[in-house]
């Protein structure tokens, strides 16, 4: 499911929301402004890091630490 984070323009609040469709409006929750903004997740960008790391031989997300099968951390 699409969870997306936004900050208010207007009172500057952060917060995640559902987002199903694109066209969605999305509603600050403290002041119900109409407008936030937003943001870019740094779980999706680091998560997608680790995904393709942890693929490059396949047994890197078995255990914690150094991978026994290629050496990565």
């Amino acid at each position: 499911m699409p969870i997306f984070e936004f900050q208010c323009d207007k009172c500057e609040h952060e917060f995640e929301e559902l987002v199903l469709r694109r066209d969605e409006a999305v509603l600050c929750p403290r002041c119900g402004s109409d407008a936030p903004r937003r943001l870019m997740s740094s779980f999706a960008v680091t998560g997608a890091a680790r995904k393709v790391k942890a693929s490059s031989c396949g047994s890197c997300h078995a255990s914690p630490g150094k991978c026994s099968g290629c050496g990565s951390h």
